[in-house]
């Protein structure tokens, strides 16, 4: 049976606004038809159209609530994501009450250690250049040859050698994730929390909160992205980890249309960004090509809260600050870039963003950057007698096509 409760509230709403349907269609660029069907209970509304619907008639996230799928397949995997957060929120719990103690290495022995950090640094700059499955092998052997030379090796150095190890677990896991596999993702992030737990770390299982909230925002479930983020927070993690986490918390306010709340958090997140001392030796925790992580965060939550042209102008400013080498971050934020200049009714300017990026999209290969080239294609299809949609759809199609 078809849901007609959303179709209701946003005719309510509209009217109360003294729009006209034909006048809300131009202010959101959806068609005047595609709307009445939706206000009759026709179709049911796609989560963009419900949040652009929120920002354009002030509705604070009524629209986007009851546009919501209520499945209880959703309602289950929403309880299996909790779950695994709980989980996620006790293990750092123990890790921070149980600190292990800082050691420092032999001069010999820091030599060797400056050589690990410096092809770990090598490992990621590949990650930005290269697909997660040319990467995942060699990074995957290169983690289990410095977690076996740790084992065979005496302290002090023995647990920097865990706590490097740790970070090269961290960083298979999001190749992982990019890779589309999820699930081994998960397993080397706990692997990365053990490696850190036994190294002495008191920091790295509250970040692996900030990462497992990465995976459920590409999942879509806003309500673990914010419990997993505001328990990092809570934490007496770095102020870097910390920001990082009410980043992701402000990025699952925005996937839920609480603008006020997303906000917050992007301010908290400024602050404790601001606070980060930076160059401490060791590897950077979270991204290291984007200079303004916030910001980039703010243009990405615009989009999510209805409000695709200022994303657009957001994201237009910080990709040109973007270093030559991120190739896999300007893919990332270049095609949410184009989604927000296609949503504001930019189909040209949309297609030609898109057009210069597809072929770093098909070098670096991300299933979570795929997550929003799939939604830009669903997009620039509703304007498929475009010229420019016509041309660029089949490559965007080949782009999207498994590799191999």
């Amino acid at each position: 049976m078809t849901d007609t409760r959303f179709g209701s509230e946003l005719r309510r709403l509209r009217e109360e606004a003294g729009l006209s349907l034909a006048r809300l269609a131009q202010k959101i660029h959806y068609s005047k038809g595609h709307l009445s069907k939706i206000e009759r209970g026709d179709k049911q509304p796609p989560p963009q159209l419900a949040r652009l619907c929120d920002t354009a008639l002030n509705a604070d996230g009524r629209l986007t609530a009851l546009a919501a799928p209520q499945g209880e397949g959703v309602r289950r995997r929403s309880a299996m994501r909790a779950g695994a957060a709980s989980v996620l929120v006790a293990r750092a719990a123990v890790s921070e009450r149980n600190p292990g103690a800082a050691t420092s290495a032999t001069p010999e022995e820091g030599a060797s250690l400056t050589f690990l950090r410096s092809l770990f640094d090598q490992f990621r700059q590949l990650g930005q250049v290269a697909g997660p499955r040319a990467v995942l092998p060699a990074l995957t052997a290169q983690t289990q040859a410095v977690t076996d030379q740790a084992n065979r090796t005496g302290e002090p150095v023995r647990q920097e050698l865990l706590l490097l190890g740790s970070r090269y677990a961290e960083f298979t896991g999001w190749m992982a994730q990019e890779a589309g596999d999820s699930d081994s993702a998960q397993r080397w992030n706990d692997h990365a929390v053990g490696l850190a737990e036994a190294g002495g770390d008191r920091d790295l299982a509250h970040y692996a909160l900030v990462r497992r909230a990465l995976v459920t925002m590409y999942a879509g479930d806003a309500d673990t992205t914010i419990t997993l983020a505001r328990a990092a927070q809570r934490s007496s993690a770095p102020p870097r980890i910390r920001g990082l986490a009410a980043l992701r918390e402000a990025q699952g306010h925005a996937l839920d249309g609480s603008e006020a709340p997303c906000r917050r958090a992007l301010d908290r997140a400024r602050h404790l960004l601001s606070r980060d001392p930076g160059d401490s030796g060791a590897p950077v925790i979270g991204t290291s090509h984007v200079g303004d992580p916030a910001a980039m965060a703010e243009g990405w939550c615009l989009y999510d809260l209805g409000r695709p042209a200022e994303a657009a102008a957001a994201l237009d400013r910080q990709l040109g600050k973007l270093g030559t080498g991120a190739m896999r971050s300007r893919a990332r934020f270049g095609i949410r870039r184009a989604l927000a200049h296609a949503t504001a009714g930019e189909i040209d300017h949309a297609c030609e963003v898109t057009d210069a990026l597809l072929r770093s999209v098909d070098v670096v290969d991300s299933a979570t950057i795929g997550t929003d080239l799939r939604r830009l294609h669903r997009e620039l299809n509703r304007f498929a007698t475009h010229g420019a949609v016509r041309e660029l759809s089949p490559r965007i199609t080949a782009s999207l096509r498994p590799a191999g």
